[in-house]
């Protein structure tokens, strides 16, 4: 088990997923309540990574940081390093290539919340910040649960964005997935076996938190109904 690879696969995931949510949330607020034939190019845009393969969606991010534009040499002038080859580039990557897993779930669950109460709270006199952050999250708190976890779990498994831009550097770059390509490589299927049931207890453990939420909430209105 490469434990190093364990540890910056974390790291990225957990920065990764709190980035997403600072984003999803008043972007997913913006496209259920904004009105405008602009914010469905939006959510087209939010959702294209959902179906752009990871691969060119890597090699794009790879042209663009990298030293051959002008953003990636302001980047780089900017950090002192490239992005490209680095963790903050996995970080920007992964961000991007995970952003539909946290933007969807926000939309359907900010949809679902009743009209009626976001229309007493701007009588009430709300504004645009406190309906999304006192009316529409406290709402929607499942679907910001899911989003944080199906952020965290997409970017645990990436492998096609993580490969282009950030190669293998141990210590760096190296994620989990990448070590798990590694040790079939190597014909090393015992410690692949480790690496992928590493990966889908993460997964399963992740998932059965969701659903065992659910079912607390669903229970405890169905007693209260009782």
């Amino acid at each position: 088990m490469d434990w190093q690879a364990f540890a910056l696969t974390l790291r990225l995931a957990t920065v990764t997923t709190a980035i997403l949510l600072c984003v999803a949330v008043p972007l997913a607020a913006l496209i259920v309540l904004g009105r405008g034939r602009w914010l469905a190019a939006l959510e087209a845009v939010a959702t294209l990574p959902l179906v752009l393969p990871p691969t060119v969606l890597g090699f794009f991010l790879l042209v663009l940081l990298g030293p051959r534009t002008a953003f990636g040499r302001g980047i780089e002038a900017l950090l002192g390093h490239p992005l490209a080859f680095s963790f903050d580039g996995l970080v920007v990557g992964s961000a991007i290539y995970s952003l539909p897993f946290a933007v969807q779930p926000l939309v359907a669950g900010f949809a679902a919340v009743d009209t009626a109460l976001l229309d007493a709270a701007r009588l009430l006199g709300a504004g645009p910040a406190r309906l999304v952050f006192r009316v529409l999250v406290p709402l929607a708190r499942r679907s910001l649960i899911a989003a944080a976890v199906l952020s965290f779990l997409h970017t645990v498994g990436e492998f096609g964005v993580v490969l282009m831009l950030g190669g293998d550097i141990p210590g760096a770059t190296r994620t989990l997935s990448i070590a798990l390509y590694n040790q079939v490589e190597d014909f090393n299927y015992a410690a692949a076996s480790r690496t992928a049931a590493v990966l889908l207890a993460l997964s399963l453990t992740a998932l059965a938190v969701i659903y065992a939420s659910s079912q607390v909430r669903s229970k405890a209105r169905g007693g209260f109904r009782a």
